[in-house]
């Protein structure tokens, strides 16, 4: 694998990082704290061109590759994880799979402005009572003249309330022995859907999510995403996509928990000494910097795999999987090496291990990512 970064992915990062620097990370800690949207956060991604970064341009994109918006979601997410997540859901888990999906006019109605930025999308597949066992879905989607209607509910809708499209995922046949699903996109506003009050969470506050209801939700034939029956393979292949983009916002955080652990390590003296002198203080700091290496070549090669058109589900769960276990690690030690002051809401490690531990469990939990791995493995 070659890991020099092409000018062009350098160029991506680097506005990318420099935009952090200035425009996210002063205001990431008072996002936190209010739990607001950070909308003109949002509306400076689309500027740049990251709210549909691997969106041919004729669509609204950037035509960048996977690996570009690897590095651009490490970037936002180091400086802010909600920012980070609200891009992610955008890109990976809406535009991807309109992208690869879509019909034509999908695209030039719906992709086009949401990987512009111009308007916002997110993903419905959880339910209340089904996450990773699609099987158990009780959404259904009803063929009626003319079209389709929906009844159900969708949680933990990253986006949610601020999105002007979902791509939602109903059981459309229930005849065979295993149920059949289709996607469909469902615009905001559209009659029988609605929303509840934004969910409370641990961490990444900005990043607002939600339930999703639909009552007898009319939609044309138009609305469905790819065929009819094949809901669950485009799911199951816009996941693959999504898991690099959370492997991503992982080494963010990480990477964030780790440059303040530094600084603050060659700052703190005890005994007379900065405490970056203490063995036990550099043993921490090896293996924080040696596991944010790691994970990051792990997503490297995911997304460089996606790029090829190989198939790369198993690399994407592995990369998922350890950047996500890797960063609440590395924000636990980040604390430890803060002290009293890691658990202090005035500096930003609490943050980060609220923000990192997550990653574990959206988009596939880390169950779930072991499962992926080991049936890769054992088809041989």
């Amino acid at each position: 694998m070659d890991f020099d970064l092409t000018e062009e992915q350098r160029l991506v990062r680097d506005t990318a990082r420099d935009f952090a620097a200035r425009e996210i990370a002063p205001k990431a800690s008072e996002i936190d704290k209010s739990g607001r949207w950070p909308a003109e956060i949002v509306s400076r991604m689309a500027e740049l061109g990251f709210l549909g970064m691997a969106v041919p341009e004729e669509h609204g994109g950037a035509g960048l590759d996977t690996l570009s918006y690897a590095l651009v979601m490490e970037e936002i997410s180091a400086a802010c994880a909600s920012s980070g997540v609200i891009m992610s859901v955008n890109n990976s888990l809406f535009c991807d799979p309109l992208n690869k999906y879509g019909s034509p006019s999908l695209k030039n109605e719906i992709l086009t402005p949401v990987a512009q930025g111009k308007k916002l999308g997110c993903f419905g597949l959880t339910e209340p009572m089904s996450g990773s066992d699609a099987q158990t879905m009780a959404t259904s989607g009803e063929k009626v003249s003319g079209g389709w209607v929906l009844n159900g509910a969708k949680n933990w809708i990253t986006n949610g309330p601020h999105a002007d499209f979902i791509l939602v995922f109903a059981i459309t046949d229930r005849s065979g022995p295993r149920v059949k699903h289709t996607a469909f996109v469902v615009p905001k506003g559209t009659p029988g859907y609605t929303q509840a009050n934004p969910d409370h969470k641990l961490g990444i506050h900005g990043a607002h999510s939600c339930t999703v209801f639909f009552e007898n939700c009319k939609l044309p034939d138009s609305a469905v995403v790819g065929n009819v029956g094949e809901g669950f393979k485009v799911a199951m292949s816009t996941l693959d996509g999504g898991r690099i983009g959370i492997a991503s916002q992982a080494l963010g955080i990480a990477r964030a928990a780790l440059d303040v652990s530094v600084s603050y390590a060659k700052e703190r003296k005890s005994f007379g000494v900065p405490i970056a002198q203490h063995q036990a203080i550099q043993f921490m700091l090896s293996d924080m910097a040696t596991e944010l290496d790691a994970a990051r070549l792990l997503t490297w090669r995911a997304a460089t795999m996606k790029d090829k058109g190989t198939k790369h589900t198993m690399q994407s769960s592995e990369a998922k999987l350890y950047a996500s276990e890797a960063a609440t690690r590395i924000a636990h030690k980040a604390i430890q090496i803060h002290g009293g002051y890691g658990y202090s809401t005035e500096f930003p490690v609490e943050r980060h291990y609220r923000d990192a531990r997550i990653t574990e469990i959206y988009e596939g939990t880390s169950e779930i990512q072991r499962i992926v791995i080991a049936a890769s493995l054992l088809k041989g």
